[in-house]
């Protein structure tokens, strides 16, 4: 089932522009790609109506909030139930330190980024809540060395 909304070079070209900066006006907006500031607006907000845009957020700095170890965090879950699935999904909804979580095809049911403050903290997570929790069987953490490439924009070029 596709989902996907119809878009025009002007919708493309209006998505392209708050990707690269979410704070642009409707004025600096229809700057960028040759439309007045009206237009832009009826756009932009049908954009957001539609869902395509989901919201704004700033981008904030992990190093300089205190937050230096990034994981990936492969769970396995003990059995395969709609119960169980909830309830891993409680916990993980309850978990700040987590980023992400998406449920996989393969060897692990989920994979979880998170970020924290220091090993002792990531310990502390899967020591704490995910190890000791009746729907988690196992849990494999590989830690972040280096981060190539981190909140890339979605790929317009084929989404119209």
């Amino acid at each position: 089932m596709n989902n996907s909304v119809a878009l025009d070079p002007f919708d493309l070209g209006i998505l392209a522009a708050l990707q690269a900066d979410g704070r642009l006006t409707n004025g600096e907006l229809a700057d960028r790609v040759n439309l007045s500031a009206s237009q832009c607006s009826r756009r932009r907000l049908r954009l957001e109506e539609r869902g395509v845009v989901r919201s704004y957020r700033a981008e904030l700095d992990p190093a300089l909030l205190g937050l230096s170890v990034t994981v990936f965090t492969r769970v396995t879950l003990a059995t395969h139930s709609g119960d169980n699935s909830r309830r891993f999904a409680e916990l993980v909804r309850g978990l700040p330190c987590v980023l992400e979580a998406h449920a996989l095809t393969g060897d692990s049911d989920y994979l979880l980024k998170m970020i924290l403050p220091d090993l002792r903290a990531l310990s502390e997570v899967v020591n704490g809540s995910l190890l000791p929790h009746e729907s988690v069987a196992s849990v494999r953490t590989s830690v972040v060395l280096d981060t190539l490439k981190s909140g890339a924009p979605m790929p317009l070029d084929g989404a119209a």
